[in-house]
């Protein structure tokens, strides 16, 4: 088929499309590219995955978090990039989580529910840029 004829027949199609929804023909072009690129959520946050711990460098789950598969063990020590900079947690695995203030799981610590527990502010409990090391269990919080 030659272009104008396929142009053609894409607009009937179009036209044809919104008379059945009860829609005009102006209301159903499509808009325009630039709409397209609406952002709904802050670029820094990244989603924590299904199965993993999540700790953020800033609250509200922003920046590039470490990522870690629960069911992999605990950490003694947090690696650099977050070691003393963690901010945020989400806890999207079926274990608690328990961040603490220092290496080795000592110190003040707090304690994160299993399958989508979070805590979006660490500040309140006194661990704000003080996240040293991690452990995952099945230890119920509180216990």
């Amino acid at each position: 088929m030659h272009a104008p004829r396929i142009l053609a027949l894409a607009s009937s199609a179009l036209a044809l499309t919104a008379t059945l929804a009860g829609v005009t023909a102006a209301q159903a072009r499509p808009a325009p590219a630039s709409t397209h690129l609406a952002v709904t959520a802050p670029q820094d946050q990244i989603q924590c995955p299904r199965g993993f711990v999540c700790i953020y460098p800033e609250i509200h789950f922003e920046g590039q978090p470490y990522v870690k598969r629960a069911t992999d063990g605990s950490v003694r020590h947090l690696p650099d990039y977050i070691r003393g900079k963690g901010s945020s947690v989400i806890n999207n695995s079926s274990r608690t989580a328990r961040v603490y203030q220092k290496d080795n799981y000592f110190g003040r610590h707090v304690c994160v529910g299993a399958d989508g527990g979070t805590i979006a502010d660490l500040r309140s409990y006194q661990l704000n840029d003080t996240t040293h090391s991690l452990k995952n269990n099945t230890t119920p919080c509180g216990a």
